[in-house]
């Protein structure tokens, strides 16, 4: 009987794993496959398992159920399959499950909370030192973000010209002491001198990479995982077909039971210039078969969008179209592909010489707020100059702007919303934005029983308001930048609220019914 390692109990939405060995001659990442079944009362799951290198295979599993399970495994090395049995413990207090889909366009964890993506840009932090990677958690811990999207790949454009901890295969880089700012360019995909071996992966490579989405797990953190990305000196991005395939079977295999993972199949699929529609498909297809636990998938657009109506994307992954537009196009967006808007791409904080790295935090801020309010989810970025360009937006280490340290303030208002999401009400007034909770056709009411008013860039003095004549409201306003609140008190028919006459501020109407401001 082969050894297995296990643990005798791990909670409901945790990593449940198992570890055996076998042989590591010839090819154990094509020679063999190796397959798991878990079963219990409510369940029966099937995952692949990989090789983690030195003879040593894996399987993981996420129980759904509190219960008592059972496994078995199949591999062609093995001369009989092997057996055993787990206990899924109640989860956590801060162990929700995996993100869902919820109310059409929203969020939520898998135990009904409630999820408010407010998400930032870090591309291959993950890749960086201990030191640096040390500095971002703690960033992290620090802030309101509980979404990251990184990459398994290293990144080679202006400002990441080094080189990453380690490399995804075995094989050896190309000689990047050649590069400069004004020459990069010319390096991009299968340049010369790169040595790899697209069938044999760098384990100590996704060892790491797990290590970072387990920090980011435990700080509540979901982990937007870029499984492929066309910014490439070492021709990752331009694999066979049949290479590319086994890589998203090995990625999914070691990173499918994790409940914090989101599936990006790429940042600006647009760009890769081997890559068509039918290969994104594929991968799709791949997602689809592979990964037991649906986890959320996306695609990311530099250009020119992706079929977002495509039935296994669940969220729209969004950058920007448009030099000056972003938030504002929400509406649409969620009008034309009734799934969740999430714009992972409106611009950078910054001053860098790119356009899209160099907004304000004032700006950034009116941004997440403007979507927000009309029903979409916001990302963040930072690119800030810095003397050994280390930049947020790809490696992480420590904030520099302002717009990151009002994002809490935000959240917690997005978390008063009754029932689950925000959605864009038109009905108030052509000439300002406002949001009422997310609701179907078969339940509009006339009057809602909550309102949330942004006023951007505008500067009123005051707003007039009226809904109908007796129901009573509790008033607030909001200075989004400043992060204060005004309680305006009680009020019935039509009645004024009197307004700083400055920038960034919101009003929140709730029906009195005595029920308090969370």
């Amino acid at each position: 009987m082969e050894t297995m390692k296990y643990k005798k109990q791990v909670e409901k939405w945790d990593v449940f794993e198992v570890e055996f060995q076998g042989p590591a001659t010839g090819n154990p990442f094509t020679d063999y496959e190796v397959t798991g079944t878990f079963e219990s009362k409510n369940e029966c799951t099937e995952a692949d398992g990989f090789y983690d290198g030195e003879g040593i295979y894996k399987l993981r599993f996420m129980p759904s159920f509190e219960e008592e399970y059972t496994f078995r495994i199949h591999a062609g090395f093995l001369d009989s399959d092997l057996e055993g049995s787990f206990t899924a413990t109640a989860p956590g207090q801060d162990n929700h499950g995996p993100v869902r889909v919820a109310n059409t366009y929203h969020f939520a964890y898998e135990d009904g909370t409630p999820y408010y993506s407010v998400g930032t840009t870090c591309y291959v932090w993950d890749l960086q030192s201990d030191e640096l990677i040390g500095k971002t958690l703690k960033t992290l811990k620090a802030s309101a973000f509980n979404k990251i999207r990184f990459c398994v790949f290293p990144k080679h454009y202006d400002y990441n010209l080094g080189e990453p901890r380690s490399y995804p295969y075995q094989g050896t880089p190309m000689d990047s002491s050649v590069l400069t700012k004004e020459n990069f360019q010319e390096y991009t995909g299968r340049s010369e001198g790169n040595n790899w071996d697209f069938t044999r992966f760098n384990t100590e490579h996704f060892r790491h990479i797990e290590k970072c989405i387990e920090a980011l797990r435990d700080l509540g953190i979901e982990a937007d995982l870029i499984v492929m990305h066309p910014y490439d000196r070492w021709g990752f991005s331009c694999m066979k077909p049949d290479e590319d395939d086994l890589y998203w079977k090995y990625v999914i295999a070691r990173f499918a039971a994790y409940r914090n993972i989101w599936w990006s199949l790429a940042n600006e699929f647009d760009l890769f210039e081997e890559k068509n529609v039918e290969d994104w498909e594929r991968y799709a297809k791949i997602i689809c078969e592979k990964d037991p636990y649906k986890h959320l998938r996306s695609i990311h657009n530099c250009r020119n969008f992706y079929d977002h109506n495509r039935p296994w994307i669940t969220h729209c992954s969004i950058q920007r179209q448009d030099l000056y537009k972003s938030s504002e196009l929400v509406n649409e967006w969620r009008e034309k592909y009734k799934k969740p808007v999430v714009l992972d791409e409106i611009a950078y904080e910054g001053n860098i010489q790119h356009g899209w790295g160099n907004i304000s935090g004032e700006e950034m801020l009116r941004r997440f707020w403007e979507a927000a309010v009309r029903g979409g989810y916001p990302g963040h970025g930072e690119t800030y100059m810095h003397p050994q360009d280390i930049l947020w937006w790809s490696h992480g280490g420590e904030l520099h702007g302002e717009s990151h340290k009002r994002f809490g303030f935000l959240l917690d208002v997005m978390k008063e919303t009754p029932g689950i999401g925000l959605m864009p009400y038109e009905k108030c007034g052509w000439d300002e934005v406002c949001a009422v909770p997310e609701e179907s056709t078969s339940q509009i009411k006339a009057v809602k029983e909550y309102y949330l008013f942004y006023y951007s860039f505008m500067r009123p003095s005051f707003r007039d308001f009226y809904f109908d004549d007796e129901t009573a409201f509790e008033v607030r306003v909001l200075d989004t930048w400043n992060m204060t609140v005004e309680n305006r008190g009680i009020h019935k028919g039509k009645f004024r609220v009197e307004l700083p006459g400055k920038q960034y501020m919101a009003v929140q109407i709730k029906k009195s019914i005595r029920l308090r401001w969370r």
